[in-house]
C-alpha cells in the first residue's frame, strides 16, 4: 500500500537510516532524509572517525536485522571500530535508500505548516548557499544528542585566542578532520622539547582522544573530575551473560513484570543480591583494567548512572591499557578553568598550571533541537523540558540509599515512550528516533522505527493513550521514575539525547514497544529457569514489519 503523506527525516545516522527503511517498507514512498553531511553515518560518518576509534558496544549490538554485520576476526577484542560501522551504514544506505537522501542540507528552522497542520522547514544548501522552504506532513527527528559540540565559553577557541594561547583548541568530536592539526603542533614524546596534548574530560570521547594521541607518539595529559564507570574483563564474557537479559533483570525497571524481578527488587535477600552483584561487577572491572592507586578508580556509579562504558577485554593500545602502563598522565580531580599567560599552559581549578601545546575538549554536546526550533515553539509542541508535576516514588528495596546529587530541581522531558512529545500525540505527525539513552542502539532503533511507522499509519491495533492528558500523565510518571532510578542524569545530558532512558533495561523497553503494537514480547524465549540467560539477537525482530502488515490486513 502506498502512502501519500510527505515524510521528512532529519539526520542520516543509524536511527535515521533504519527509520527511513521501515517507513519505505510500509509504503511511505514520498520520503526524504536530510543531512548536512556529505555522507551517511551521523556521528560515525567518514569525516568524523579516525584510526583506532572503537564502539562502546559488544560486537553484534549495533546493526539491523535486514543487513547482517560482517563478523570480526577471532583475534580481535570483539569491538567494532568506527571505520567498520561507517562502512556498514554506507552499505545499508546504498542497498535500501538510493535516491532518498539529500546531502549537504542544513535545517535552519522548523515551524508549523499552514493552518497549523504539517511542517515547514527552512533549508540551506551548504554548497551553493541557496535557501528554500520544504513542506511535509510528517516529521521524524533523528538528530541525536552528539552533533552539536559543547566547549565552555570561557575555554572556547575564541577565548583561547584572546588569552594568547598558541596551540589548537578543538572538540573531540572533530578529530576526524582536526587531528592532524594537533599532531603538527606537538612534537613526538621521543624528541627533545616534545609537546603536550591536554585532553579535558573523563568520558569515553576524552578517553578515545587520549588513547589516539598517545598511540601517535605524543605526550598526553588528561584532566578530569570523575571518570566514567565501565565493564571490563580479562577474557570476553559469554553471550549468556553479556547479550542476555541478565543485566536488565538485575537493574530495576518501572514495572516489575516477572516473579524474579519482584524478588530481586522488592525483597531484602533479592535487593542484597542486586546491589552486591553491581558492586562486584564494578570492582572486577576496575581490577581487570587498572591497578590502584589511580584516579580512574573514582568513577560514576555503574548501577545508578548512565555514564558507563563497555570496554570488554583491555588491550595494550586501549585507553586503560595505556593508562595502566603510565603512558597517559592523569590529573584528577581537576578541571581546566583558564589559559595561562605564557601561551603554552592551562590553569586548573586548584590554581595550578600544566603545560599544553594543544587542547582537546571532551566536554559533551548541546541539544541538536535548539538551533532548529524556537524555544517557545519547543514548549508548544512538547519537546522542551519542564518542571514535572508527578511526584510518584517507588519503594523498591534495591533503590534505597541513592547517591547524593548536586541538584534536586531537574527539569524533565514529557515525551511518550521517548518517541512522541505527549502534547502532540494526537496529531500523529511528529516522532523521535535516537533520543533514548540505551546500551543497545541497534535493537532499540529498529524497534522504535516500527513503532513510529505504526503510529503514523494509525494502525488500529496499536495501543496508545486516547487523550493528550493521558499521554502527558504517562510521560511525567516515567520522568519521575527516571529521576529516582538515575539521579542527576537530566542535569548532565541534553534534551535531544534524553527523551527516555533504557540503559541496561533496554529489553524491557523493547517489550513495551512490541506490546504497544500488539505483538509478542520477550522473544528470546526460555523456561522459567533459563529466560534471563537467553541471548537477545536482532534477528528476533526481523519479522516485525511483516507481522504488522498481517495485522493491518486482518483489520481492514
Amino acid at each position: 500500500m502506498s502512502q501519500s503523506a510527505r515524510v521528512v527525516i532529519i539526520g542520516a545516522g543509524a536511527a535515521g537510516l533504519v527509520t527511513a527503511k521501515t517507513l519505505l517498507d510500509d509504503g511511505f514512498h514520498n520520503l526524504s532524509v536530510l543531512t548536512r553531511d556529505t555522507t551517511v553515518g551521523g556521528v560515525w560518518a567518514a569525516h568524523r572517525i579516525y584510526p583506532g576509534l572503537k564502539l562502546n558496544n559488544v560486537h553484534g549490538e549495533f546493526h539491523f536485522s535486514s543487513h547482517p554485520m560482517p563478523p570480526l576476526p577471532k583475534t580481535s577484542a570483539q569491538r567494532l571500530e568506527g571505520e567498520d560501522l561507517c562502512r556498514y551504514l554506507e552499505s545499508f544506505a546504498e542497498q535500501f535508500l538510493k535516491g532518498k537522501i539529500r546531502f549537504g542540507v542544513e535545517v535552519l528552522k522548523i515551524e508549523r505548516g499552514a493552518n497549523g497542520s504539517g511542517w515547514t522547514l527552512r533549508l540551506e544548501d551548504l554548497q551553493s548557499g541557496n535557501r528554500e522552504s520544504l513542506e511535509c506532513d510528517k516529521l521524524v527527528l533523528c538528530t541525536g544528542g552528539c552533533s552539536r559540540p559543547h566547549i565552555p565559553p570561557n575555554l572556547s577557541p575564541k577565548a583561547a585566542e584572546a588569552r594568547g594561547f598558541k596551540g589548537p583548541v578543538i572538540h573531540s568530536s572533530t578529530l576526524g578532520t582536526t587531528a592532524q592539526r594537533v599532531l603538527s603542533s606537538t612534537k613526538p614524546a621521543s624528541e627533545s622539547k616534545s609537546g603536550t596534548v591536554v585532553v579535558a574530560g573523563g568520558g569515553k570521547s576524552a578517553q578515545d582522544a587520549a588513547a589516539y594521541f598517545t598511540n601517535q607518539g605524543r605526550k598526553v595529559t588528561m584532566v578530569f573530575s570523575k571518570a566514567d564507570s565501565f565493564l571490563a574483563t580479562s577474557t570476553p564474557l559469554p553471550d549468556f551473560i553479556r547479550k542476555s537479559r541478565l543485566l536488565a533483570v538485575m537493574g530495576p525497571h518501572i514495572n516489575l513484570r516477572t516473579k524474579l524481578e519482584r524478588f530481586l527488587h522488592n525483597t531484602r535477600p533479592g535487593s542484597f543480591i542486586v546491589r552486591r552483584f553491581w558492586d562486584l561487577l564494578a570492582s572486577a572491572s576496575l581490577q581487570a583494567a587498572i591497578p590502584q592507586p589511580s584516579p580512574l578508580h573514582d568513577t560514576h556509579s555503574l548501577y545508578w548512572g548512565v555514564r558507563s562504558n563497555d570496554e570488554g577485554v583491555i588491550t595494550p593500545d586501549s585507553f586503560y591499557g595505556l593508562a595502566r602502563e603510565g603512558k597517559i598522565k592523569l590529573v584528577a580531580p581537576a578541571r581546566v578553568v583558564d589559559y595561562g599567560a605564557d601561551g603554552h599552559s592551562l590553569v586548573l581549578s586548584d590554581g595550578s598550571t600544566i603545560e599544553a601545546d594543544a587542547v582537546v575538549y571532551g566536554t559533551g554536546f548541546t541539544s541538536s533541537w535548539k538551533d532548529i526550533f524556537d524555544e517557545s515553539f519547543m514548549h508548544e509542541i512538547g519537546l522542551a523540558r519542564h518542571e514535572g508535576k508527578d511526584n510518584t516514588t517507588w519503594d523498591y528495596l534495591s533503590l534505597r540509599n541513592p547517591p547524593p546529587i548536586a541538584t534536586e530541581d531537574e527539569w524533565s522531558p514529557a515525551i511518550y515512550r521517548g518517541i512522541v512529545p505527549a502534547k502532540s500525540i494526537l496529531k500523529r505527525d511528529l516522532a523521535i528516533n535516537g533520543g533514548i539513552i540505551t546500551t543497545n542502539n541497534g535493537h532499540v532503533f529498529e524497534t522504535t522505527s516500527h513503532w513510529i511507522s505504526s503510529f503514523f499509519l494509525a494502525d488500529p491495533f496499536m495501543r496508545l493513550p486516547s487523550t493528550t492528558e493521558q499521554a502527558i500523565a504517562h510521560a511525567e510518571r516515567n520522568a519521575a521514575w527516571l529521576k529516582q532510578r538515575y539521579p542527576g542524569t537530566f542535569a548532565c545530558v541534553n534534551e535531544s539525547y534524553s527523551s527516555n532512558v533504557a540503559f541496561w533495561s533496554w529489553p524491557q523497553l523493547v517489550d513495551e514497544l512490541l506490546e504497544d503494537m500488539d505483538l509478542p514480547a520477550m522473544r528470546s524465549g526460555g523456561s522459567w529457569l533459563t529466560w534471563p540467560f537467553k541471548v537477545n539477537n536482532i534477528s528476533q525482530i526481523a519479522t516485525v514489519g511483516e507481522e504488522r502488515r498481517q495485522k493491518r490486513a486482518a483489520a481492514a
